[in-house]
């Protein structure tokens, strides 16, 4: 049994003087406030437990395909009262029509059992989950989260109507989730990515390069204080990952700070950067 690696993040409430959130992730008078609502999951591929929230926008309507995004560390990026805001930032963003009508589906790590760890990065699957490079998570998401969504849900099948998102672990587990399955994903939102040395992860832009041109669009974040440690450096990795797809002639657009490894700067710019994922689906 592979050992867990815990990378505690540190998701700050209280955003710093330099990355300062914008009016788009802030509740906005008159803008429709979709509904969050709480699950609990035991997936037959790992034989365990995590939570998972849905997200529908005030405006859908069951006879009209809603695109998807699916969120790993699905706990951190639903709270609207941290760095992420995503319900909120959803909500100004549908409102507007800068991005599609679009169901959220936010997804803990596995557990053991269904009694939860409080500071859920420390579930107890997550590494085996996120950090492996093959297509076990996402035939999970395939075979069981997305189609029990489906139940209830009318979710366009259309590929270009899917996104996938991820911060540390969960990022890479995003793009291994679209690297592997790109017939259903087309979208990837990578914040402070570990494309690191953690469980093989590092070696992805040599596979991006030796490999051909899959269909997907990428958006990155990091920032130059992230970490450096025995796994490797993110800032440097996740550049090599944005050379290796510039290379191969991918759609993929980057955004480099200062920051850590934190939500602050992937959170004061998310709304641009859905904008951009979502652009070539948004009627102008």
């Amino acid at each position: 049994m592979k050992t867990p690696i815990f990378l505690f993040l540190l998701i700050p409430c209280i955003m710093s003087a330099q990355y300062q959130l914008t009016a788009d992730s802030q509740r906005q008078p008159g803008v429709p406030v979709g509904k969050v609502t709480k699950y609990t999951w035991h997936s037959t591929v790992y034989n365990n437990y995590r939570e998972y929230y849905v997200y529908v926008p005030a405006q859908y309507k069951a006879d009209q395909p809603a695109a998807l995004m699916i969120f790993q560390d699905g706990h951190t990026y639903v709270d609207t009262t941290n760095s992420w805001r995503v319900p909120v930032v959803f909500d100004n963003l549908i409102q507007r029509g800068e991005m599609p009508l679009t169901i959220g589906l936010f997804i803990t790590p596995g557990h053991i059992s269904e009694d939860m760890p409080e500071n859920r990065f420390r579930a107890s699957n997550r590494a085996n989950e996120y950090d492996e490079m093959d297509d076990t998570y996402v035939s999970m998401l395939l075979n069981e989260l997305i189609p029990e969504l489906k139940k209830t849900l009318n979710i366009s099948d259309d590929r270009k109507m899917h996104a996938i998102c991820g911060l540390s672990s969960g990022a890479i587990c995003a793009f291994t989730a679209a690297w592997q399955r790109p017939d259903y994903f087309h979208k990837v939102l990578s914040h402070i990515g570990s494309f690191t040395n953690i469980r093989g992860g590092h070696n992805y832009p040599f596979i991006i390069r030796k490999n051909s041109k899959k269909d997907i669009k990428i958006f990155m974040q990091d920032g130059s204080n992230d970490l450096d440690n025995i796994f490797g450096n993110w800032f440097i990795s996740n550049q090599q990952m944005e050379a290796a797809l510039k290379f191969k002639g991918y759609e993929v657009k980057s955004e480099w700070g200062t920051g850590g490894h934190d939500g602050e700067h992937g959170g004061s710019i998310l709304p641009e950067s859905l904008r951009w994922l979502w652009s070539d689906v948004v009627k102008k």
